[in-house]
């Protein structure tokens, strides 16, 4: 399906759900549905920067996953090395650059190494980001920026006048994005309609599109129809338009 790039999102996210409900339909180990939903961020990856998406932001590993078995956390801190080592010349070629958001050094050090050594090959890359939000909350998020901006004050840097929403966006992890930072669409599978903590403050005049199609399943038709509902809409911005 062919799109007017004018019209496409500029910045897409999604929260790609439905790997262990996947692997379950199929009596398969929920690591399963991981493994496979690497390959679909690879399909999606690709189809994305054929449509001229220039940000793609993916919520890989929140905060709240850590609660999950140690089991299934230690594959999931496993699967970057498998992700780059078959991925990375493809990105390379295609002109992606992997960037990411959250707080990486809590991860293992090896996952740490392998994240930070795939943006370090990739830097020189002029085409779409693909962001990584890994160990990404967005309410810490916001509470960072808080922190940042009220040590500032105690300093003697601001007064609280000074605070704008403006001001919280510059301390938020997206800042570097600048008028790409906020995602104009933002997609989750498996039939979920909720934000899990992913972009709260980013997300605040986002379009959302929830479809019932389980990460592992969902492929570049299933992005084309996502898209195809965005510029069918018609965004307002909390504005009326005459």
């Amino acid at each position: 399906m062919a799109f007017d790039k004018e019209r496409v999102p500029k910045h897409i996210a999604i929260i790609m759900d439905g790997n262990g409900r996947w692997a379950k339909k199929r009596f398969l180990p929920r690591v399963a549905g991981h493994r496979k939903g690497v390959e679909t961020i690879k399909k999606v990856t690709i189809r994305a920067n054929e449509l001229g998406v220039k940000l793609l932001t993916v919520y890989a590993f929140s905060t709240e996953n850590w609660g999950r078995p140690q089991d299934e956390v230690n594959y999931l801190m496993s699967l970057p090395k498998d992700f780059f080592d078959s991925f990375l010349p493809e990105l390379i070629k295609n002109d992606v650059r992997v960037e990411w958001i959250g707080d990486i050094t809590a991860l293992p050090q090896q996952t740490y190494d392998i994240v930070v050594s795939a943006v370090e090959q990739t830097k020189h890359c002029q085409g779409m980001v693909l962001n990584f939000a890994l160990n990404y909350g967005g309410r810490q998020e916001i509470t960072d920026a808080v922190v940042a901006i009220a040590q500032a004050v105690s300093n003697q840097e601001l007064e609280t006048h000074d605070i704008t929403p403006e001001l919280i966006e510059s301390h938020l992890s997206t800042a570097r994005y600048g008028q790409l930072a906020a995602p104009d669409l933002l997609i989750r599978t498996s039939g979920e309609q909720r934000l899990s903590n992913f972009l709260l403050w980013q997300a605040a005049y986002s379009e959302f599109y929830f479809t019932d199609v389980l990460w592992p399943d969902f492929g570049a038709s299933d992005l084309d129809a996502a898209v195809e509902s965005y510029i069918q809409r018609d965004r307002r911005f909390g504005k009326v338009k005459g």
